[in-house]
């Protein structure tokens, strides 16, 4: 679904991703460790496409297509989807206008607010006096609108109380369509995470741990959770010197 080779992008001057190689086979769900400042976030930007991560050199292929160059909507087109760490507040703007703009017909933004208990919120500005979880379930909604392909998760749990992160798991647990066998499922994600608690909810198949840039290593992602608990991301800088 998703091969990244050799990746090194700048934001102005500044090297934010050092040699990424990353590859996201068709039906898994893979997991990305790694402390505030990592890199983390800007891997989710630079497969989207956004203009201020510069590519300096490396590839960005999804299902076969060299999309390294592409604009962003033109990713999002081609079933690309992200749910940012922080969306923005839109004025002016109901949430239902933009369900109904993400999902082209395919479902009504009121069968998707009743079955995550949002119906109050449709007529509302864009996450305009949402908490935390409100704006998450907002921002997974519009994702499973758009219904994308690909889905890139920056820090899900972020921000959200534990009750709302029980909805937010099962939204993402519809998205990647958790209820089937991974051979029978058409969805791949990519999930980044500074804590780990995500993955009370959802389970992952590979995990990794960013850190300055670079991919330091992978496996078992609860393995490597339970070392990150251990032993802390400091341990992934000695191994780098």
């Amino acid at each position: 679904m998703l091969a990244i080779e050799d990746l090194w992008v700048n934001i102005d001057d500044k090297e934010v991703l050092k040699g990424i190689q990353l590859t996201v086979p068709l039906g898994e769900t893979h997991i990305l460790f790694g402390k505030n400042g990592s890199g983390k976030s800007s891997l989710l930007m630079t497969i989207m496409g956004f203009s201020r991560y510069q590519v300096k050199q490396g590839r960005i292929l999804y299902k076969g297509e060299d999309i390294t160059h592409l604009p962003t909507y033109a990713r999002a087109r081609l079933g690309l989807g992200l749910s940012f760490q922080r969306p923005p507040t839109i004025r002016g703007v109901k949430t239902a206008d933009i369900l109904m703009a993400c999902a082209h017909g395919r479902i009504s933004p009121q069968a998707l607010a009743a079955a995550y208990d949002f119906t109050p919120f449709l007529e509302r500005e864009i996450n305009y006096g949402f908490s935390g979880g409100e704006i998450k379930r907002s921002e997974l909604m519009q994702l499973l609108a758009q219904d994308p392909e690909m889905v890139l998760l920056d820090e899900p749990e972020s921000g959200v109380d534990l009750e709302n992160l029980q909805v937010v798991g099962e939204i993402i647990g519809r998205l990647l369509q958790k209820d089937r066998r991974r051979q029978h499922r058409e969805k791949s994600g990519l999930i980044i995470t500074h804590t780990g608690f995500i993955m009370d909810y959802v389970n992952a198949d590979r995990g990794y741990i960013m850190f300055d840039g670079r991919l330091l290593c992978h496996g078992n992602p609860r393995d490597i959770l339970q070392d990150i608990k251990n032993f802390g991301y400091e341990e992934c800088s000695r191994c780098l010197r």
